[in-house]
């Protein structure tokens, strides 16, 4: 039986930031993602990007839907030893990104702004207002981490055209629309997380993606890019674009 994509507002993302449930809920994903093994399906996918840059400048890479830059941090720490320096602009909403958390990315080389923006503003914008005008003219890297699911379909197409145009790499990994994904939802509570958490795990799945809904949507269906959707896992659906001038 088919499930249809349906996009639902999650608790967590109404909560004012300092919310004790919103706090708990956000230690709770630290778990889900230790669970669902996001960490090491993110590493893999840009360990086998084929990141080039000259050595004269740091990689620009933009996260959006940081939240407190935690997923990446875990995800730096394994790169770091085979990347050159990064300048890394953590995009959310909120602000959530703590002093600790940019200190423990600058023992990995890694310089971090945390920018409180809206990402359909950003994506609105005639010009990019977030990447340095010393930089390059494009991000070397743009990442989301169960973030795309958020938005319909029209929103989704928007936001992929600001990333194509203004990024030469895309990698994105969001929740798998599948049955066997959303029993594994309602089974959070097994894991100790709270009523916010396990709500938001199953509007997730239902607003999640699977075969090439993502492709369908990227503006630019020609040799200039490179697309590669695929599951990871039991709950996981990943998306990669890449310029062909750079792979």
């Amino acid at each position: 039986m088919a499930m249809p994509r349906v996009v639902g507002a999650e608790t967590l993302d109404n909560l004012a930031v300092d919310d004790p449930a919103a706090t708990r809920s956000r230690r709770d994903l630290r778990r889900v993602h230790r669970a669902m093994a996001t960490r090491s399906i993110v590493s893999r996918a840009l360990r086998s990007a084929i990141v080039s840059t000259p050595a004269t400048r740091p990689l620009q890479v933009l996260e959006i839907g940081a939240g407190d830059g935690s997923l990446l941090l875990g995800v730096a720490r394994g790169l770091a030893p085979t990347w050159p320096p990064v300048n890394l602009t953590l995009l959310d909403a909120q602000p959530l990104v703590e002093r600790e958390t940019i200190e423990s990315y600058s023992e990995l080389g890694w310089n971090v702004v945390p920018t409180v923006r809206d990402v359909l503003d950003w994506a609105a914008a005639i010009t990019d207002p977030l990447l340095p005008k010393s930089a390059t003219a494009r991000w070397d890297l743009i990442v989301a981490n169960l973030f795309l699911h958020h938005f319909e379909d029209a929103d989704l197409a928007g936001l992929l055209g600001a990333i194509a145009a203004r990024s030469d790499r895309l990698f994105a990994c969001e929740p798998r629309r599948a049955w066997v994904a959303l029993a594994g939802s309602q089974l959070l509570g097994a894991l100790g997380v709270n009523a916010v958490t396990r709500a938001d795990a199953v509007l997730s799945v239902h607003a999640g993606f699977k075969g090439r809904e993502l492709s369908a949507l990227w503006p630019i269906r020609t040799a200039e890019w490179r697309l590669h959707e695929y599951p990871a896992g039991l709950f996981s659906h990943c998306f990669r674009a890449e310029r062909a001038e750079v792979i």
